[in-house]
């Protein structure tokens, strides 16, 4: 055999050899903001990836910590980043001050914040409020919602008295400078304090007065949206099938979980994923009548001055 007919035999294999393998894409890398440290309401980005549901989508996933928790909703509506996790309220009040961010789809389907206290305290219904001291995280959201617990249990604000004392909410009401921490998550702080040997008890907002909403949901710029419709799709598919995995076996999640962030594998933060569990199911689906319920409530109440049409501030991605 010739050299020519040689070098054309090798030079047709590997034609074939690059036909059968097919195309290679790069990766679409999708910017993705945290809300706050990696934790246990994260557990379906960190199970998706760990399983590489992302990369099965085509999906080059960058997950960022922000260094302050307006970040997110900030860089989102910007343009800075493409996706984020933030909060139903939050949206609402951003989209009422003219910010460009739509809710794509939600993380956790009901609130996680609540009103804590400890069973020693004697408290066993919101009523049980009255003449005592009352601590809250946020203002003026979580001041606003415990007013309309409150009121629920027909409190005057003159029954009690409410200050705000930081996101560090289990020191004061172990201490006694507070009787009832408002802003507290129920698969966290109510944890922490269950382990440090104290019983504790939790008031859902959506059980006393307060619309129920998402407490994390995920957020994009409608220009995004437009720009890169076909990669949002992917990026939810990749997301609900870490959540089905999650409903499906919890525990084997866990370990994926803790694969991903070893620095967690502590009883808070195995006890709190197994805690948030539940509230993955039904997501990311959102129902408008939520969003609408939650604006009128906000509205009402003063937390916002514009109402949004709820097409502006949700849709419906990859369901």
């Amino acid at each position: 055999m010739s050299v020519l007919r040689k070098m054309m035999m090798w030079s047709a294999i590997a034609i074939a050899v690059v036909v059968m393998a097919g195309p290679a894409y790069a990766a679409d890398k999708v910017s993705f903001m945290l809300d706050w440290y990696p934790n246990p309401d994260h557990a379906p980005i960190y199970v998706s990836q760990q399983k590489g549901y992302f990369a099965d989508q085509g999906i080059a996933l960058d997950i960022m910590v922000p260094a302050d928790p307006n970040d997110p909703l900030k860089l989102v509506a910007a343009g800075k980043v493409d996706l984020a996790i933030s909060y139903q309220p939050s949206v609402t009040m951003a989209r009422s001050e003219g910010l460009p961010v739509v809710s794509i789809g939600s993380l956790v389907q009901h609130p996680l914040s609540s009103i804590l206290y400890l069973k020693s305290s004697g408290i066993k219904t919101p009523a049980d409020f009255k003449g005592k001291k009352i601590g809250y995280s946020v203002e003026p959201l979580y001041r606003v919602l415990f007013e309309a617990v409150a009121e629920n249990a027909s409190l005057k604000k003159t029954d009690y008295e409410a200050f705000r004392v930081g996101f560090n909410l289990v020191p004061p009401l172990l201490t006694g400078k507070i009787d009832a921490a408002v802003g507290a998550f129920r698969n966290v702080e109510a944890i922490q304090v269950e382990l440090e040997g104290h019983p504790a008890g939790v008031f859902a907002f959506e059980d006393f007065g307060v619309p129920d909403f998402y407490e994390l949901v995920i957020i994009a710029n409608p220009d995004t949206l437009k720009k890169r419709p076909q990669v949002i799709a992917s990026f939810m598919k990749a997301l609900t099938k870490g959540i089905n995995a999650i409903e499906a076996d919890p525990q084997a999640s866990l370990v994926d979980f803790l694969k991903a962030l070893p620095d967690l594998n502590d009883d808070l933060n195995k006890k709190s994923f197994l805690a948030t569990v539940p509230f993955f199911k039904g997501c990311p689906h959102q129902d408008p009548a939520r969003w609408t319920a939650l604006q009128t409530f906000m509205k009402d109440r003063g937390l916002i001055e514009k109402v949004t049409p709820v097409d502006e501030m949700m849709v419906v991605v990859g369901e």
